[in-house]
């Protein structure tokens, strides 16, 4: 990436630094995920302040050569995206998952763009379910972590809708015994066909999608807790 290039880019978190300045972990589809600093966003005379938010598609250029660039220009590209209530949780949702799963510097395009298309899938109210499964997916397939949903771990089956299957993180789905305790991590047939479709339009789905998900990111986010969820456990 040439410096002063611009690039797209989404902020997925900015805090302040020293007097007027801003610290951001900008996502970019070039260079993945990096630390900028931007000087002086602060100031009484900047409307950086204002541009440098979250969820907002932005033009970037960065200039430095250290791990942490310098933001030289900003602005915004089109129209910024309106979060609002659980939605904007959801968006606090994704990029801490971003934040937490992506390596500093390692380019995915492609993520870049399901980033996007989810955020502008939550400013239109989508329903916000059927939208983190997608993304989450997609995230995994990304980083490699892809999940196998449409055939037996051990001998490569199909997938039967009305079977019930336990899925193993690392390995996939096995055939449930019967008579053994049921935990979340057992399925219907129909449950991962759908999630490998990307279709969440059935009730039971959406549930056990939910619980599967949940368990499958927690073994790669390891023992620290998730902020963002404490967000939707906190709301009224």
């Amino acid at each position: 990436m040439v410096d002063n290039a611009l690039q797209p880019c989404f902020i997925l978190h900015r805090r302040e630094y020293r007097n007027t300045s801003l610290l951001l972990e900008l996502f970019t589809p070039e260079q993945g995920r990096l630390p900028a600093i931007a000087r002086g966003a602060r100031s009484g005379r900047s409307m950086l302040g204002a541009i440098l938010q979250p969820f907002r598609p932005l033009l970037v250029s960065l200039k430095g050569r250290g791990e942490v660039k310098t933001l030289s220009k900003s602005e915004l590209e089109g129209r910024a995206l309106l979060l609002q209530g659980n939605h904007l949780y959801c968006g606090f949702y994704l990029n801490e998952l971003l934040t937490r799963l992506l390596q500093r510097e390692d380019p995915h395009p492609q993520l870049f763009l399901h980033y996007s298309n989810t955020l502008a899938a939550l400013a239109t109210a989508e329903p916000m379910e059927a939208v983190l499964r997608h993304f989450e997916l997609e995230l995994l397939d990304e980083l490699g972590y892809g999940l196998l949903l449409d055939q037996e771990a051990d001998n490569g089956d199909k997938i039967e809708a009305e079977r019930l299957y336990e899925f193993h993180i690392e390995h996939g789905p096995v055939v449930f015994e019967t008579g053994r305790t049921r935990s979340p991590m057992v399925v219907h047939g129909a449950t991962m066909l759908g999630m490998h479709r990307r279709d969440f339009s059935e009730r039971r789905t959406i549930q056990e999608a939910r619980g599967l998900m949940r368990r499958v990111l927690a073994f790669y986010l390891g023992n620290k807790p998730l902020k963002s969820r404490e967000l939707f456990r906190s709301t009224p």
